[in-house]
């Protein structure tokens, strides 16, 4: 993960890729993910910092497809995911083995981004 950072050097967050490496059916697989502080949230910010961090997984990296996944209630991030282009697959919606059985945060959902170049 890359640190967020506003022009005065206020740290905003951090964005980045990861590999999810647990057990679901998508896994392994290249993550891209946020996590800002609250007050900067709805500035654009986070879309800014995965759209960069996808750009590197495809132009650096050349990762073929990116994943990114959050709990079913957090439409914050899914609104993000939609607005780097990414689709919602379904089919791929997991229960997170990090998270406890019972929690309401363990139902998530699986978006994807292919590389443009490809099919």
């Amino acid at each position: 993960m890359w640190a967020v950072e506003l022009p005065s050097g206020e740290l905003v967050g951090a964005a980045g890729l990861s590999a999810a490496l647990f057990e679901a059916p998508f896994t392994p697989a290249v993550d891209v993910g946020w996590r800002l502080a609250r007050r900067h949230w709805g500035h654009g910010y986070a879309t800014e910092a995965a759209a960069a961090a996808i750009g590197y997984g495809f132009d650096t990296l050349g990762l073929d497809d990116i994943v990114a996944f959050t709990s079913v209630g957090n439409r914050r991030s899914q609104a993000v995911m939609v607005r780097l282009g990414m689709t919602r697959d379904a089919a791929g919606d997991f229960d997170h083995p990090n998270v406890p059985v019972g929690d309401p945060l363990r139902p998530h959902i699986l978006y994807r981004l292919r590389r443009p170049d490809r099919p």
